[in-house]
């Protein structure tokens, strides 16, 4: 009721996303304002749905005019009457019972594992069709494994992060959250990372509207735009509506170079966890629960016995006894004990198929990005700048810094001396202008503190006439 203190609902208020979806625009100020006022109306409402309270209680909340956090009803109340407050706290009062409702609060360190084991098994048991479907499930998974070491839904990851344990690229990171992870209700986030802090997301059970089908990633909404079907997007009805995968082990392999795009690919994961869950499948069941069309099946299976990652026996596939210890890794549940050649490592598929070494080239790029940035943000933090030198009727003028270097009030010594910090001396080389910036005196220029002074004065003079 104190209002928006540290400034949690305040990200996105004053800004939207432009035409083009990639650039920020300012809002006007009263429609900031307005947004920003509602999200904490609606976090009010929220609460006091949750403890138990009626919309009286929340009206009375609202209208109370020591409560900072009811600024944005009792405005409305000011500029279109009461009866128009009480309307929209109507509308507020329902929108937060029916999210109350469909959600549940996580109390305790136990309630939230069995959230994420609700989680899982959820997962697990949906289909995930098509190529961007199947990506879409790596990158869940990621953040899955992100949620269990937190301990929680509510979990910190960066797009880099993400990409790395996924084993997918950040561009088609972008595109599987745009299309896919967002609009389906799975994943939320909370915040947008800055700085050397990542993204702030929280895992939802994917009980948005229109769960269960990708979003179209073209913007004409008609049938003469139907879905590419080398993507693997139409509607089959031989993919069940329920799916049978172990997750766990689809986690653990899907960073491997063995299944990037163009090596095993995500397809090989679906089959791989499947068969792990449930040995000695056909391929019409391996269909149902892998939720990988019939086509697509069979040039998997064949790949993957290829390289002796799993064996046929009459109509059913299995694993291969040592199908999984390529990352030296044993699984639980692996049959070891019939005999068969042991299936190749990893590296060495990786190998095969030309992909090897990819995610160590992806981390290696990842840090020399994250390196450059933490080097601009420290630039910044120092008010460092370039020195920018133009050139004017043939002379070359010094563009002088937006900012100058200042410094603390404890270093000014008399006549314009600067004081060492570290040994309480005057330096012989360093003296302070009357704007405050510092000025090195070398035995290469020998001109005083008055003539430095009046260059620099008259360096910002022509500047200013240039500019």
């Amino acid at each position: 009721m104190l209002g928006d203190l540290t400034g949690r609902y305040a990200n996105g208020s004053y800004s939207s996303l432009a035409a083009d979806g990639q650039s920020l625009v300012l809002r006007a100020d009263r429609q900031g304002a307005a947004e920003h006022g509602h999200r904490i109306t609606a976090a009010i409402a929220c609460h006091v749905a949750r403890a138990g309270g009626t919309v009286d209680q929340l009206t009375q909340l609202l209208l109370h005019p020591d409560h900072e956090g009811g600024r944005h009803a009792r405005n409305i109340a000011l500029r279109s009457g009461q009866s128009r407050a009480l309307d929209y706290i109507r509308r507020v009062w329902a929108n937060a019972t029916e999210a109350v409702s469909t959600t549940r609060a996580v109390g305790s360190r136990h309630d939230a594992y069995e959230f994420l084991a609700a989680l899982r098994d959820r997962i697990e048991t949906t289909p995930w069709r098509g190529e961007r479907g199947r990506t879409a499930l790596r990158v869940l998974r990621a953040h899955l494994n992100f949620a269990e070491i937190a301990g929680g839904p509510l979990h910190h990851a960066s797009e880099r992060q993400t990409a790395e344990e996924a084993g997918i690229s950040r561009t088609t990171l972008r595109a599987v959250y745009e299309s896919v992870l967002k609009p389906q209700g799975w994943l939320r986030r909370l915040r947008v990372g800055h700085g050397r802090e990542g993204s702030t997301w929280y895992l939802d059970d994917g009980s948005a509207p229109g769960h269960g089908a990708p979003a179209p990633l073209s913007r004409f909404q008609t049938t003469q735009f139907p879905p590419d079907p080398a993507l693997e997007e139409w509607p089959t009805p031989e993919t069940a509506t329920t799916a049978d995968i172990d997750s766990t082990v689809l986690g653990r392999l899907m960073g491997h170079d063995a299944f990037a795009h163009h090596a095993l690919g995500s397809a090989a994961l679906m089959l791989i966890s499947a068969l792990h869950q449930r040995p000695h499948q056909t391929v019409a069941e391996l269909v149902g629960t892998s939720s990988v069309s019939r086509a697509t099946a069979y040039r998997t299976l064949k790949r993957l016995a290829g390289h002796g990652l799993v064996r046929h026996t009459g109509e059913t596939w299995a694993l291969a006894p040592h199908a999984l210890e390529g990352l030296g890794d044993g699984f639980p549940g692996a049959d070891t004990g019939l005999a068969a050649a042991a299936a190749q490592g990893w590296d060495k598929v990786a190998e095969h198929h030309g992909t090897a070494g990819v995610a160590a080239r992806r981390k290696a790029l990842h840090a020399a990005e994250r390196t450059a940035y933490r080097e601009a943000l420290d630039r910044l933090a120092e008010n460092r700048t370039k020195a920018v030198v133009i050139v004017r009727e043939g002379r070359r003028v010094l563009v002088p810094a937006a900012r100058p270097d200042e410094i603390p009030p404890t270093w000014h010594a008399p006549e314009g001396r600067v004081l060492d910090p570290v040994t309480g001396r005057t330096a012989s080389d360093w003296r302070v202008a009357t704007d405050g910036r510092l000025i090195l005196i070398t035995p290469a220029d020998q001109r005083s503190y008055d003539e430095l002074a009046a260059a620099h004065a008259e360096a910002l003079s022509e500047w200013e006439s240039a500019a």
